[in-house]
């Protein structure tokens, strides 16, 4: 497995700020802890009597969903409106693409309303990228999911929420478990941990689940057996059964794949005595997960929730911020001319 992006400097303005966000692959440690630190001034925002700060006031964020998600939608619904932003939420998949609008269309289209920054959500892996290569200059693109291909924000809410409880990444062990071949988190973290400088990154899952050249990808260890790869780890993220995008036979049966796989407090038991953990939701209770365990002490799924909402908000201030930036240097470069 090959990572899509080929062109990475799509994100970034001439002087290295974020512009669009669509995939951590290529970005800097510096711009991710930059996301992190950023995130974390804005998390006291969510203690406060008035939720808002005027960074994004007078602007317009359109949320513009191909594939239904509640739990994403909302939350960078939320980080808008606590940035002062206007806030336009599309569910375009019960709209104009199912009447045969293409992407471009609808795309135009959006447009037309003047937004300043699109949230993408879409099935098909690369559909963010095509988007930020065709809008007009001054448009950020944020990604929230494409396909199998990547899920950044979530990738960066997982590590704020380590962080936060582990502090540095430079001593820690990980373990990713679950349907890693359907998993667009899965890929996201792989690449996060490993630019933060986590020296050990764990995959646990079927053969069958197993994307192939995870490791010399990605530089993680793979594991079919849970109880060994769970040995000693610092953090347990689960991953849900993706049993829309799956093909028939990879899995016997949910509850073949739970007696062997899922998080159990037995299980657990395998880890350090303090590990986290976590899962990006929805989470399917006694198929990858026990309920004791989701709801026990270790697990932070519902913080991830918290430090999901201030990671959107970093990522669309620093998106805007970088587009006003480039357009500056657009304008200074003109008059020069």
């Amino acid at each position: 497995m090959t990572p899509i992006d080929a062109k990475r400097p799509l994100q970034l303005n001439e002087q290295g700020q974020l512009r669009h966000f669509l995939s951590l692959d290529g970005l800097p440690r510096e711009l991710l802890t930059e996301i992190l630190d950023t995130a974390d001034s804005f998390l006291e925002v969510g203690a406060r009597a008035v939720k808002k700060v005027p960074l994004l006031r007078g602007k317009t964020v359109c949320n513009v969903f191909f594939e239904n998600s509640t739990r994403t939608r909302t939350t960078f619904e939320l980080a808008a409106q606590r940035l002062s932003a206007d806030v336009i939420s599309l569910n375009v998949s019960t709209s104009s693409t199912s009447k045969g609008e293409t992407l471009f269309d609808t795309l135009r289209n959006l447009e037309a309303m003047a937004a300043d920054i699109f949230v993408v959500r879409h099935a098909d892996s690369g559909a963010a990228h095509f988007i930020a290569e065709h809008v007009c200059p001054n448009l950020a693109i944020i990604n929230g999911g494409d396909g199998r291909h990547a899920h950044p924000t979530q990738g960066m809410l997982d590590m704020l929420t380590i962080r936060r409880h582990k502090g540095s990444f430079e001593n820690l062990s990980v373990a990713i478990v679950g349907d890693i071949l359907h998993s667009r988190v899965a890929r996201s973290n792989m690449l996060a941990l490993k630019t933060l400088g986590c020296p050990d990154i764990r995959v646990i899952a079927p053969k069958t689940l197993l994307p192939i050249g995870l490791e010399q990808s990605y530089g993680v260890r793979v594991f079919s057996d849970a109880n060994e790869g769970l040995k000693d780890v610092d953090v347990v993220i689960m991953l849900r059964l993706q049993r829309e995008r799956m093909q028939g036979g990879l899995l016997p049966s949910e509850g073949e794949f739970y007696r062997l796989f899922g998080l159990t407090e037995q299980r657990l038991a395998l880890a350090k005595p303090d590990a986290l953990v976590m899962h990006p939701g929805p989470i399917n209770r006694g198929v990858e997960i026990e309920s004791a365990v989701a709801d026990g002490p270790q697990s932070v799924i519902l913080n991830q929730v918290t430090y999901g909402i201030a990671i959107r908000m970093a990522v669309l201030s620093m998106a805007m911020s970088g587009q006003n930036a480039q357009r500056q240097l657009n304008q200074e470069s003109e008059e020069s001319n």
